[in-house]
C-alpha cells in the first residue's frame, strides 16, 4: 500500500514538472496531472530502461540510483502531455 502511495506522489510530481516545463491550460487539475505523470513515468521508464540502459525504480531505499529514472519519467510525462494536447486539438504552448 505504501508503494502505491509513493508511485502516486511521484506520478503527480512528474506530471506537475511536465506542466511547468510545457505550460498551458488543461482541464482536469490534480487528477489529470497525476494520470499524465504516471503514464509519463511508464513511458519514460520504458524508454530509459530499454533504450538508454537506466535502471527501473524498484525500491526507494537508495534515491541516488533512481535520479536517472525520475528524469526519464519527467521527459515521458512531457511527451504524454504533448500527445494529450495534440489529441485534444490544442497547441503545445499557451
Amino acid at each position: 500500500m505504501v508503494s502505491l502511495i509513493i508511485w502516486l506522489v511521484l506520478g503527480f510530481l512528474a506530471g506537475y514538472l511536465a506542466k511547468l516545463i510545457l505550460p498551458g491550460r488543461d482541464s482536469g487539475g490534480l487528477i489529470l496531472t497525476t494520470i499524465l505523470g504516471i503514464l509519463g513515468a511508464v513511458v519514460g521508464g520504458f524508454i530509459g530502461k530499454y533504450f538508454l540502459g537506466y535502471p527501473m525504480i524498484s525500491s526507494f531505499d537508495n534515491i541516488g540510483n533512481n535520479i536517472p529514472s525520475f528524469i526519464s519519467s519527467i521527459i515521458g510525462a512531457i511527451v504524454v502531455l504533448a500527445v494529450y494536447r495534440l489529441a485534444n486539438g490544442r497547441s503545445l504552448s499557451r
